[in-house]
Parts: C-alpha cells; sequence; structure tokens
C-alpha cells in the first residue's frame, strides 16, 4: 500500500528534552535513590515502559500533590506537563531531592499567568479537564485561574464582564487550533476587552496543520499514540473535523485493524509528539507491506 509519511511528526524539542533529563538522571550515581517521576513524564507508555528497564519508578493516578506523598525518600522528577508550586514546596519540605522536566513553553505559560494575576488580571484558561498540564497552571494562582473546554464552561463562569475589568484568556499548548480559536471568540464575545495568549505550542500547530494538509491527500490516515496523549487525540480530532478524512489513533503495529484499510490505496500516517519514533517506523513498514487482497499473507509475516 502507498503511504504518506506525513511531516513534520513525532518527537517535539520538549519531549526529547524531557525524556533526556529523565535518562541522566538514571544515569547519575549521585542522586538519591529510588528515582520516581510523578506522572507520566511524557504521555506515552512505551517511554514508561522504556524508563522502567532503566530503573525510574512511574506514580501515576492522581493529582501530583497526592502522587508525592507517596512518596517518602529519593528523587523526584516533574513532567514535561508543568508542575504548580506548591507541589515543588511539598518536595522541598519533605526532604527530596527534585528534577523540573517541565517543556520550556509550558514554564512561559506558568510565568505569563504570575505576571497577569500580580497585576489584577482573572485568567481565563482554556484546557482539557483532567489533563496535568492544566493542573499545574492553574496552581500558579488558585483561585484566580478560571479552566473551560467548552462554551457551555463559558457561560458557566461566574466572572461578571461589568465587574471583571482586567481578564486575560491563556491556552493549553497541546489543543486543537481550530477549537481553541473558536472558543476565543465565543471568549471575546462575553469580555470583550480581554486580553488573549494563544499559547499552543508551534510543534503542535505545525503538526496539525500538516496533518490536516497533507491528509486530503489519503484515503485514511493513521496517527501513532498513546490514547492517553492529548497532542495525539488532537491530531484524530482535526484530520476527522478539518480534513474530512477517517482516521483512527494507533498505540503500536499490533492495534491497526485492516477492516480500516478496506477499498483504500493511500494511507497517511503521522505520530503525536510524545511518539516514540520506532513505534511509527514500524507502523509505516506494516502498511507499506500490506496489500489490500492478501491481509492475512502481511499479518502473517509480522
Amino acid at each position: 500500500m502507498e503511504v504518506i509519511k506525513i511531516s513534520p511528526r513525532g518527537y517535539c524539542y520538549g519531549v526529547v528534552d524531557a525524556i533526556a533529563l529523565a535518562r541522566r538522571a538514571a544515569a547519575d550515581p549521585t542522586l538519591p535513590r529510588p528515582i520516581y517521576i510523578l506522572g507520566m513524564i511524557v504521555h506515552n507508555r512505551h517511554v514508561v515502559e522504556e524508563l522502567a528497564q532503566e530503573g525510574i519508578h512511574t506514580l501515576d493516578g492522581e493529582d501530583r500533590l497526592s502522587l508525592l506523598e507517596k512518596v517518602d525518600r529519593g528523587t523526584v522528577i516533574f513532567t514535561a506537563h508543568g508542575i504548580a508550586p506548591q507541589v515543588r514546596r511539598r518536595a522541598i519540605e519533605k526532604g527530596l531531592t527534585w528534577i523540573d522536566a517541565t517543556c520550556p513553553d509550558v514554564t512561559r505559560t506558568h510565568e505569563l499567568i504570575k505576571d497577569r494575576v500580580a497585576k489584577g488580571f482573572e485568567i481565563i484558561y482554556i484546557g482539557k479537564k483532567g489533563h496535568p498540564e492544566p493542573e499545574g497552571a492553574m496552581g500558579e494562582a488558585p483561585g484566580h485561574v478560571h479552566l473551560i473546554e467548552t462554551a457551555d464552561d463559558l457561560d458557566a463562569l461566574p466572572l461578571d464582564p461589568a465587574t471583571t475589568p482586567r481578564v486575560a484568556v491563556v491556552t493549553q499548548t497541546t489543543l486543537s487550533k481550530w477549537d481553541t480559536e473558536a472558543l476565543i471568540r465565543a471568549v471575546l464575545e462575553r469580555y470583550p476587552h480581554a486580553e488573549v495568549h494563544n499559547e499552543i505550542c508551534l510543534a503542535t500547530q505545525l503538526r496539525q496543520e500538516a496533518a490536516v494538509r497533507q491528509a486530503r491527500d489519503a484515503d485514511v490516515v493513521i496517527v501513532v499514540g498513546d490514547r492517553r496523549s492529548n497532542n495525539s487525540n488532537r491530531l484524530v480530532q482535526v484530520v476527522r473535523e478539518i480534513a474530512g478524512k477517517p482516521a483512527y489513533l494507533v498505540d503500536s503495529v499490533e492495534q491497526i485493524d485492516p477492516t480500516w484499510l478496506k477499498g483504500a490505496r493511500r494511507v497517511a500516517v503521522t505520530a503525536g509528539s510524545s511518539t516514540p519514533s520506532q513505534i511509527t517506523r514500524r507502523v509505516i513498514e506494516w502498511l507499506e507491506a500490506y496489500e489490500p487482497d492478501e491481509p492475512a499473507a502481511v499479518r502473517a509475516c509480522d
């Protein structure tokens, strides 16, 4: 089958830096053991499994502060998604060694929030509920950062436009460009005086734009990424909604369903910014060897 290798795809610099930092920590004999990561360093199980083989324990499930209470000694690594100041203070109180792997783009957003709140602004933060990035950002100014994900959330905000003269809009870095722009327009209708800071990172925007543009020449699109990866899910979303093409998220080559390819002659492949390149490469190789009329033969040689 003909495969369109969408570019750019895969790792962004923030992910590369975070993983490299974790690996350096694992190789550093001077760091106190055990070494923990509060949450997934990036949202990809393959990365987590590789780091586990190097002796790094990933704690996941609750908010970061709750996870930290499970750690009594050793070293903690804060993930690329950013961390609330309260978590860092608690790590210091517990006498833990800590390492910050926050993406520089996320750090910039945190600094922006602190600056605007100090100047009397209320922050409307457009982000994904339950995702660690908004959790960390909201922790910069509890009570002054208001998370919205939909227009309904906007309608429910307790901020009266008449009595809230200073409003700033800030966004999560890994959202859909098109959804975010639509929600920003809705915010401005209610708060026409709002100061807008679209913080979707350049890597996210470029990958989404490339996926939409190059998907138009394909019959179907495969996005390689973890189901918990927000940027990977957004790639699926924008291909379906903006490019108008069927798109499927797979964690590995084993998750490809040949029925998706029925009647297709050209498939496009992209990957989330937290997806290891070797995982995407296996998907591409499988698809290139796939013959629509002989699916069993191809699967047998995997």
